[in-house]
Protein backbone atom coordinates (compact mmCIF):
# COMPACT_ATOMS: atom_id res chain seq x y z
CA UNK A 1 0.00 0.00 0.00
CA UNK A 2 1.01 3.71 -1.11
CA UNK A 3 2.25 5.43 2.16
CA UNK A 4 0.29 8.60 2.44
CA UNK A 5 1.50 12.16 1.88
CA UNK A 6 0.73 14.79 4.65
CA UNK A 7 2.32 18.45 4.20
CA UNK A 8 4.10 20.74 6.76
CA UNK A 9 5.26 23.37 6.89
CA UNK A 10 8.56 24.46 5.11
CA UNK A 11 11.61 23.89 7.21
CA UNK A 12 9.99 21.50 9.01
CA UNK A 13 11.50 18.35 7.45
CA UNK A 14 15.68 18.83 9.13
CA UNK A 15 14.90 16.73 12.41
CA UNK A 16 15.10 13.28 12.61
CA UNK A 17 12.23 13.06 14.66
CA UNK A 18 8.83 14.70 13.85
CA UNK A 19 5.51 15.29 15.61
CA UNK A 20 2.50 16.16 12.85
CA UNK A 21 -0.34 17.83 14.60
CA UNK A 22 -2.28 20.61 14.03
CA UNK A 23 -5.31 19.86 11.21
CA UNK A 24 -3.01 17.26 9.28
CA UNK A 25 -1.82 15.62 12.96
CA UNK A 26 -5.77 14.80 13.62
CA UNK A 27 -6.42 13.67 9.67
CA UNK A 28 -3.60 11.17 10.28
CA UNK A 29 -4.23 10.16 13.68
CA UNK A 30 -8.17 10.43 13.92
CA UNK A 31 -9.38 10.03 10.24
CA UNK A 32 -6.40 7.61 8.75
CA UNK A 33 -6.28 6.06 11.84
CA UNK A 34 -2.57 5.51 11.51
CA UNK A 35 -0.60 3.70 14.38
CA UNK A 36 3.02 2.50 15.14
CA UNK A 37 4.85 1.01 12.60
CA UNK A 38 2.87 2.21 9.22
CA UNK A 39 4.86 4.35 6.98
CA UNK A 40 4.20 8.11 5.66
CA UNK A 41 5.69 10.68 3.86
CA UNK A 42 6.08 14.58 4.50
CA UNK A 43 6.81 16.67 2.33
CA UNK A 44 6.81 20.78 2.24
CA UNK A 45 5.25 21.93 -0.67
CA UNK A 46 8.41 23.18 -2.83
CA UNK A 47 9.61 19.53 -3.53
CA UNK A 48 11.16 18.59 -0.11
CA UNK A 49 10.15 14.79 1.10
CA UNK A 50 10.76 12.79 3.64
CA UNK A 51 10.10 9.38 4.24
CA UNK A 52 8.91 8.66 7.59
CA UNK A 53 7.90 5.47 9.61
CA UNK A 54 5.40 6.19 12.59
CA UNK A 55 6.71 5.30 16.07
CA UNK A 56 3.88 7.27 18.25
CA UNK A 57 0.38 7.73 17.03
CA UNK A 58 -1.58 9.98 19.39
CA UNK A 59 -4.88 11.02 19.94
CA UNK A 60 -4.62 14.02 17.64
CA UNK A 61 -0.85 13.91 16.19
CA UNK A 62 2.04 11.11 15.39
CA UNK A 63 5.52 10.96 16.19
CA UNK A 64 7.61 10.25 13.43
CA UNK A 65 11.01 9.06 12.55
CA UNK A 66 12.82 10.56 9.03
CA UNK A 67 14.13 7.14 7.58
CA UNK A 68 15.12 8.83 3.94
CA UNK A 69 14.83 12.50 2.22
CA UNK A 70 14.60 13.09 -0.99
CA UNK A 71 14.07 15.69 -3.17
CA UNK A 72 11.05 16.07 -6.19
CA UNK A 73 12.83 17.81 -9.05
CA UNK A 74 11.08 20.56 -10.22
CA UNK A 75 8.46 19.64 -13.71
CA UNK A 76 9.86 20.77 -17.22
CA UNK A 77 8.65 22.03 -19.13
CA UNK A 78 6.37 24.26 -16.49
CA UNK A 79 2.82 24.52 -17.11
CA UNK A 80 0.44 27.31 -15.94
CA UNK A 81 -3.29 27.58 -16.90
CA UNK A 82 -4.36 31.33 -16.53
CA UNK A 83 -8.12 30.41 -15.76
CA UNK A 84 -10.81 32.72 -16.18
CA UNK A 85 -13.00 33.13 -13.18
CA UNK A 86 -16.32 31.06 -13.69
CA UNK A 87 -19.23 30.94 -11.33
CA UNK A 88 -20.50 29.65 -8.11
CA UNK A 89 -17.95 26.72 -6.92
CA UNK A 90 -16.62 25.34 -10.53
CA UNK A 91 -13.50 27.69 -9.56
CA UNK A 92 -12.57 25.23 -6.88
CA UNK A 93 -13.60 22.79 -9.81
CA UNK A 94 -11.15 23.29 -12.02
CA UNK A 95 -8.26 23.83 -9.76
CA UNK A 96 -8.60 20.78 -7.74
CA UNK A 97 -8.77 18.69 -11.02
CA UNK A 98 -5.63 20.87 -12.51
CA UNK A 99 -3.67 20.40 -9.81
CA UNK A 100 -4.29 16.32 -9.47
CA UNK A 101 -3.42 16.66 -13.62
CA UNK A 102 -0.30 18.15 -12.84
CA UNK A 103 -0.56 21.81 -13.32
CA UNK A 104 2.62 24.55 -12.00
CA UNK A 105 0.87 27.44 -11.71
CA UNK A 106 -2.40 28.86 -11.40
CA UNK A 107 -3.21 32.38 -12.15
CA UNK A 108 -7.10 33.52 -11.68
CA UNK A 109 -7.75 36.00 -14.51
CA UNK A 110 -10.50 38.93 -14.20
CA UNK A 111 -11.51 38.40 -18.31
CA UNK A 112 -14.01 40.89 -19.59
CA UNK A 113 -16.80 38.66 -19.58
CA UNK A 114 -16.55 36.74 -16.51
CA UNK A 115 -19.64 37.10 -14.24
CA UNK A 116 -17.61 36.71 -11.37
CA UNK A 117 -15.61 39.74 -9.50
CA UNK A 118 -12.81 39.33 -7.00
CA UNK A 119 -12.64 42.22 -5.32
CA UNK A 120 -12.22 43.27 -1.65
CA UNK A 121 -13.33 40.89 0.84
CA UNK A 122 -14.73 38.16 -1.80
CA UNK A 123 -11.86 38.08 -3.43
CA UNK A 124 -9.09 37.50 -0.75
CA UNK A 125 -12.07 34.70 0.37
CA UNK A 126 -11.92 33.13 -3.10
CA UNK A 127 -8.33 33.41 -3.37
CA UNK A 128 -8.15 31.48 0.00
CA UNK A 129 -10.41 28.90 -1.12
CA UNK A 130 -8.51 27.94 -4.32
CA UNK A 131 -5.36 27.73 -2.48
CA UNK A 132 -7.18 25.37 -0.19
CA UNK A 133 -8.26 23.55 -2.51
CA UNK A 134 -4.41 23.48 -4.60
CA UNK A 135 -3.20 21.81 -1.13
CA UNK A 136 -5.62 19.11 -0.66
CA UNK A 137 -5.92 17.92 -4.44
CA UNK A 138 -2.11 17.94 -4.26
CA UNK A 139 -2.22 15.62 -0.98
CA UNK A 140 -4.87 13.47 -2.73
CA UNK A 141 -2.45 13.57 -5.76
CA UNK A 142 0.84 13.04 -3.40
CA UNK A 143 2.33 15.94 -5.15
CA UNK A 144 5.32 16.81 -3.24
CA UNK A 145 5.20 20.53 -5.02
CA UNK A 146 1.64 22.27 -4.08
CA UNK A 147 0.76 24.22 -7.59
CA UNK A 148 1.31 28.20 -7.29
CA UNK A 149 -1.70 30.00 -6.95
CA UNK A 150 -0.96 33.32 -8.55
CA UNK A 151 -2.62 36.99 -7.52
CA UNK A 152 -5.35 37.88 -9.85
CA UNK A 153 -4.01 39.08 -12.92
CA UNK A 154 -5.88 41.68 -15.72
CA UNK A 155 -5.83 40.99 -19.34
CA UNK A 156 -2.38 43.50 -19.26
CA UNK A 157 -1.15 41.28 -16.94
CA UNK A 158 -1.84 38.22 -18.45
CA UNK A 159 -0.12 39.38 -21.90
CA UNK A 160 3.00 40.26 -19.72
CA UNK A 161 3.04 36.23 -18.47
CA UNK A 162 2.26 34.96 -22.40
CA UNK A 163 5.17 37.30 -23.71
CA UNK A 164 7.37 35.58 -21.03
CA UNK A 165 6.32 31.76 -21.98
CA UNK A 166 8.24 28.88 -24.00
CA UNK A 167 4.62 28.95 -25.66
CA UNK A 168 1.58 30.39 -25.03
CA UNK A 169 -1.75 29.35 -26.11
CA UNK A 170 -5.35 30.43 -25.93
CA UNK A 171 -8.01 28.41 -26.18
CA UNK A 172 -10.84 29.44 -28.10
CA UNK A 173 -13.47 28.08 -30.30
CA UNK A 174 -12.91 29.25 -33.27
CA UNK A 175 -9.34 28.70 -33.73
CA UNK A 176 -8.69 27.01 -37.07
CA UNK A 177 -5.53 24.81 -35.64
CA UNK A 178 -6.11 22.10 -33.56
CA UNK A 179 -4.09 21.38 -29.70
CA UNK A 180 -3.13 18.33 -30.92
CA UNK A 181 -0.77 20.23 -33.84
CA UNK A 182 0.82 22.36 -31.26
CA UNK A 183 4.64 22.27 -30.72
CA UNK A 184 5.32 21.94 -27.08
CA UNK A 185 9.00 22.70 -25.78
CA UNK A 186 11.16 20.62 -23.93
CA UNK A 187 12.21 23.23 -21.40
CA UNK A 188 10.67 26.69 -20.07
CA UNK A 189 6.96 27.41 -19.20
CA UNK A 190 3.99 26.99 -21.16
CA UNK A 191 1.30 28.75 -20.43
CA UNK A 192 -2.50 27.92 -21.43
CA UNK A 193 -5.20 30.94 -21.20
CA UNK A 194 -8.74 29.25 -20.49
CA UNK A 195 -11.74 32.00 -21.14
CA UNK A 196 -15.04 32.48 -19.31
CA UNK A 197 -18.41 31.02 -20.18
CA UNK A 198 -18.63 34.18 -22.24
CA UNK A 199 -15.55 34.11 -24.25
CA UNK A 200 -12.46 35.62 -24.80
CA UNK A 201 -13.33 38.89 -26.54
CA UNK A 202 -11.89 40.73 -29.54
CA UNK A 203 -10.02 42.88 -27.22
CA UNK A 204 -8.53 40.24 -25.50
CA UNK A 205 -7.47 38.18 -28.44
CA UNK A 206 -5.74 40.92 -29.68
CA UNK A 207 -3.59 41.33 -26.78
CA UNK A 208 -3.12 37.94 -26.39
CA UNK A 209 -1.61 37.65 -30.41
CA UNK A 210 0.35 41.00 -29.72
CA UNK A 211 2.17 39.15 -26.54
CA UNK A 212 3.15 36.15 -28.89
CA UNK A 213 0.22 33.66 -27.96
CA UNK A 214 -1.26 31.09 -30.28
CA UNK A 215 -4.89 30.16 -30.59
CA UNK A 216 -5.85 26.14 -30.62
CA UNK A 217 -8.83 24.32 -30.16
CA UNK A 218 -9.83 21.47 -28.29
CA UNK A 219 -12.40 18.86 -30.46
CA UNK A 220 -15.30 19.32 -31.71
CA UNK A 221 -17.28 20.16 -28.64
CA UNK A 222 -17.92 23.28 -26.52
CA UNK A 223 -16.38 22.65 -22.72
CA UNK A 224 -17.12 25.10 -20.01
CA UNK A 225 -14.53 26.56 -18.56
CA UNK A 226 -14.09 24.95 -15.31
CA UNK A 227 -13.18 21.39 -17.57
CA UNK A 228 -11.74 22.90 -20.32
CA UNK A 229 -8.07 23.59 -18.97
CA UNK A 230 -8.11 20.34 -17.27
CA UNK A 231 -8.64 18.48 -20.78
CA UNK A 232 -6.13 20.73 -22.67
CA UNK A 233 -3.76 20.38 -20.10
CA UNK A 234 -3.98 16.58 -19.55
CA UNK A 235 -3.71 16.54 -23.88
CA UNK A 236 -0.60 18.58 -23.80
CA UNK A 237 1.37 16.72 -20.54
CA UNK A 238 0.59 13.63 -22.94
CA UNK A 239 2.70 14.73 -24.84
CA UNK A 240 5.62 15.64 -22.75
CA UNK A 241 8.26 13.49 -20.60
CA UNK A 242 6.21 14.44 -17.79
CA UNK A 243 4.09 11.43 -18.22
CA UNK A 244 6.25 9.27 -20.35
Amino acid sequence: MTAPLFFVEAGALGSDEIVLDGAEGRHAAKVRRLRAGEQVDLADGTGALAHCLVTLAGVDALTLTVQERTTAPAPTPSFTVVQALPKGDRGELAVEVLTEVGVDEIVPWQAARCVTKWTGDRGERSAQRWAAHAREAAKQARRARVPTLAPAASTAEVSARLSAAALAIVLHEGASDPLATVMLPSSGEVVLVVGPEGGVDESELAAFAAAGALTSRLGPEVLRTSTAGVAALAALLARTSRWA
